[in-house]
């Protein structure tokens, strides 16, 4: 059967102006760095993103190495695009990165105009794709002239292989080096993607300011700490959570009594609100005006639908913020 998205789709979805660009971003956008690889199942990971674009999330976010196996995210994502969603390309934003190891030897790395340029030709093969809308550089290069990486941004999208670029994972003062340095070669920087959640403020520290004085979206991910600002740890770890598996991005060495404790704290001031804590933890970070769009990553539609129900409340009161401030550096 051929999908048909649902009519009122952009009724209910709140969208926000991305900087100063032209762009608006959904205020939720779906991210598929888990559950959208080769190892998991391709009717439930379809059926997450038509109930993504069925509420109104337009932007999904992917990188070369998302999988696994790497590049799996993209090709499972290319199926879909080029079937189920291919009259719809228009209304979708669609961005990739490159700048962590994607194959082996000297230029499947870091930041160089070899490896971006390359990684892009091979995001597009593996998602059909004629060009995205973003093509972010994932991480900053410590040995590459900044020069060459930005440059090769903007030579990115001036052979048409992307409308817009952005950066990830840099800290204050060398985004705005890097922002200013796009700008002067007439391809400005759309946005960031930092590390942000109730327990990663690291962007309050410049970046966030930075970002508003250059007119520069920002998206953060992992706005749910791997899953810790969720009712997943109140009882501990859970055998098959990530932070049980070793080799997982959230390390047992995380789950500290004392974050347990503010997890549990903050599950209750949740309650209050009427709503989840993972469903407070977004609703935290949309309260502020500078972020753009929180990208929510979901194993199924059923949990995408819930981090949806947060855009009910995103409202905190001075007296609320206190509390939850409070409750975090305890």
């Amino acid at each position: 059967m051929t999908y048909q998205p649902n009519d009122s789709r952009y009724s209910n979805m709140q969208y926000r102006r991305c900087g100063k660009s032209g762009i608006k971003l959904p205020a939720l956008s779906l991210g598929l760095w888990h559950n959208f690889g080769g190892v998991d199942v391709l009717e439930q990971f379809k059926k997450t993103l038509f109930t993504a674009f069925d509420n109104g999330v337009t932007h999904f976010d992917l990188a070369n190495n998302y999988g696994p196996p790497p590049g799996s995210a993209e090709e499972n994502f290319g199926k879909i695009i080029s079937t189920d969603f291919a009259a719809y390309r228009d209304e979708m934003i669609i961005s990739s990165k490159a700048g962590y190891t994607m194959w082996d030897g000297p230029y499947g790395d870091w930041g160089s105009k070899k490896y971006l340029v390359s990684s892009l030709d091979q995001s597009l093969k593996r998602m059909k794709l004629d060009y995205v809308d973003i093509f972010y550089h994932h991480r900053p290069d410590p040995e590459t002239p900044l020069e060459e990486t930005m440059t090769a941004l903007d030579l990115i999208v001036r052979q048409g292989k992307a409308l817009y670029v952005g950066i990830s994972n840099y800290q204050a003062e060398e985004a705005e080096k890097a922002i200013q340095m796009l700008k002067q070669l007439g391809t400005p920087c759309l946005i960031h993607q930092p590390k942000y959640s109730m327990f990663e403020r690291w962007v309050e520290g410049g970046l966030l300011d930075v970002l508003e004085r250059e007119g520069v979206g920002c998206i953060p991910f992992s706005p749910l700490a791997q899953g810790l600002l969720t009712d997943k740890y109140l009882k501990g770890i859970p055998e098959n959570s990530r932070a049980a598996k070793s080799h997982g991005f959230l390390q047992t060495s995380q789950v500290t009594p004392e974050r347990l404790k503010q997890v549990a704290a903050l599950n209750e001031f949740a309650k209050k609100r009427g709503q989840t804590l993972a469903q407070m933890a977004l609703s935290w970070l949309l309260k502020d005006e500078r972020v753009t769009s929180v990208l929510v990553g979901a194993s199924s539609s059923e949990q995408l639908l819930d981090s949806l129900r947060c855009l009910n409340n995103i409202n905190f009161s001075s007296e609320e913020l206190t509390s939850i401030e409070s409750i975090l550096v305890e």
